[in-house]
């Protein structure tokens, strides 16, 4: 698709007029691009939408008419991995990532919640940070990334060091 290259200087200098005119020029071929990815009517509208506000938010120094389509679908790509992503950690079949098995007991199950609690406290806070930000509010490593001022790499490791810390301090 061409697009304007004067509507993506607009774009580039802050006219919200401009921004909205590439979004619509640009739209259905974004869409096609995600939908043929994901194969799910739903999904492909949710990402399209969140690559756009994540270009947004970035706002690129210059938006070149040739490179917009391909940066867009850069973003959204970068939208369906950090889903798979997510979704494989919800997946994941990891102790801790299981609820509490009773025996019936709810005391026992008490005792079981008191000594992870206790472990999570022992650690130290860039430990328990991934931890709570990964494993109990369900970020994706990304996000884990912005919030912690790190990156997905370094996320990874210092999740990976922080269980293998828990399972230490639950032993």
């Amino acid at each position: 698709m061409l697009i304007d290259e004067q509507i993506a200087r607009r774009a580039a200098s802050g006219d919200q007029k401009a921004l909205e005119q590439l979004c619509a020029q640009t739209w259905r071929q974004l869409y096609r691009f995600v939908y043929h990815r994901v194969q799910n009517r739903e999904e492909a509208e949710d990402i399209t939408q969140e690559a756009y506000s994540r270009m947004l938010k970035a706002r690129p120094a210059s938006y070149s008419a040739g490179q917009f389509v391909t940066y867009l679908q850069t973003v959204a790509l970068n939208v369906i991995r950090d889903r798979w992503r997510s979704a494989k950690a919800r997946d994941r079949n990891h102790p801790l990532m299981q609820p509490m098995r009773s025996t019936g007991d709810a005391a026992e199950g008490i005792v079981q919640r008191d000594t992870v609690r206790r472990a999570l406290d022992r650690l130290n806070p860039d430990y328990r940070t991934v931890l709570e930000l990964r494993i109990l509010r369900g970020l994706s490593t990304a996000e884990t990334a912005r919030q912690m001022g790190r990156t997905e790499a370094a996320v990874r490791t210092l999740q990976y060091r922080a269980i293998q810390a828990l399972k230490e301090e639950i032993r």
